[in-house]
């Protein structure tokens, strides 16, 4: 099947053979795709590999053929964006997120729209915490694992600003104790469902929790991002 101007930005990309990439690419259309770049490790290769960097926003010409595409052309759109430090490392963290809970070709337009987004905040400098805690929940819902973030798992009431909760990845909020290591507090629930940040110590608990729910989709697993940033 031929794919012509697919808007995608490249994930993570390895050497393949002698002169060639395999690079996987979050697609709008397509969902998740992997691509074998044949040749852009030449010289005068007609794509060079520098066209395929991560976090650049770019149109790409694709055969697809069973698991993976072959890329005939790649063209960056809009303006170049750079990711460094801390904004770096989160960005290889979004990458690493979106290729660890996505399958192959299953389109979600949505996650393409959240990923483009959460790239434009962090190159536009907003707080990278907030940022992927955002881009985190949005991207479950995206997946079908929506949090539950409002109400109390086991009594069905509105979550109490004022209560503490720990989070069940399975069920969602459960009443907890103030001062348990593992305990968040309801308003901090109730900020990340409103989309307005919470405090330091807020944005510390949602981190926890987001771990949380993400290794529990992962099968227990954990991002080696998580592994670098410790």
């Amino acid at each position: 099947m031929r794919i012509e101007r697919e808007p995608a930005f490249v994930l993570h990309a390895r050497p393949y053979r002698e002169t060639s990439l395999l690079a996987e690419c979050l697609t709008r259309d397509q969902g998740r795709i992997g691509v074998v770049a044949r040749g852009v490790r030449r010289e005068k290769a007609r794509v060079q590999r520098a066209q395929l960097e991560p976090f650049q926003r770019l149109e790409l010409d694709l055969l697809l053929k069973g698991e993976l595409a072959t890329l005939r052309d790649a063209e960056p759109v809009g303006p170049v964006i750079r990711l460094t430090g801390d904004a770096g490392m989160a960005g290889l963290y979004l990458n690493e997120l979106v290729v660890r809970l996505t399958g192959r070709q299953d389109p979600n337009p949505e996650l393409f729209g959240h990923y483009e987004r959460t790239l434009a905040r962090m190159a536009g400098g907003e707080p990278l915490g907030w940022t992927l805690r955002r881009f985190e929940r949005d991207m479950m819902d995206a997946l079908g694992y929506a949090l539950q973030l409002d109400v109390d798992a086991s009594s069905g009431d509105a979550i109490d600003p004022s209560s503490s909760y720990y989070y069940d990845p399975e069920a969602g909020p459960m009443p907890g104790r103030p001062g348990d290591p593992g305990a968040i507090r309801g308003s901090d629930l109730l900020a990340l469902a409103a989309d307005s940040s919470p405090d330091a110590a807020g944005l510390s608990s949602l981190r926890r929790i987001m771990r949380q729910v993400i290794s529990f989709h992962l099968g227990g697993g954990e991002l080696r991002a998580w592994r670098v940033l410790r």
